[in-house]
């Protein structure tokens, strides 16, 4: 038996996956997903979907960190990047989505 995924933890996924794409697509050759970012969205899907609180905080504002080091460092770099893309092409909507959501 699986567990519903609420529209809100969908929504999440959606931007975590459009954030990576992004990144990915600028940084590395190619218009598929390479492998270590696959690597990446794949380590930060698990974490969200199998995140015990709800709601679900910014990982950034949570009192337990349940990334290691490496993929930590790894996702602010993508989160700053992307982040600064949208900004740049006026997708705002993308930004607020991500923030309050």
């Amino acid at each position: 038996m699986t567990a519903e995924i609420s529209p809100a933890r969908r929504r999440q996924v959606a931007i975590l996956r459009r954030f990576v794409e992004v990144y990915c697509r600028r940084h590395h050759d190619g218009n598929a997903i390479c492998p270590a970012c696959q690597n990446l969205l794949d380590y930060a899907l698990g974490r969200l979907v199998n995140c015990p609180r709800q709601p679900k905080p910014k990982c950034k504002d949570c009192p337990q960190s349940c990334y290691d080091e490496d993929y930590r460092r790894r996702m602010r770099e993508v989160m700053r990047f992307s982040g600064m893309y949208f900004v740049r092409r006026g997708r705002l909507d993308w930004l607020l989505r991500y923030m309050l959501g």
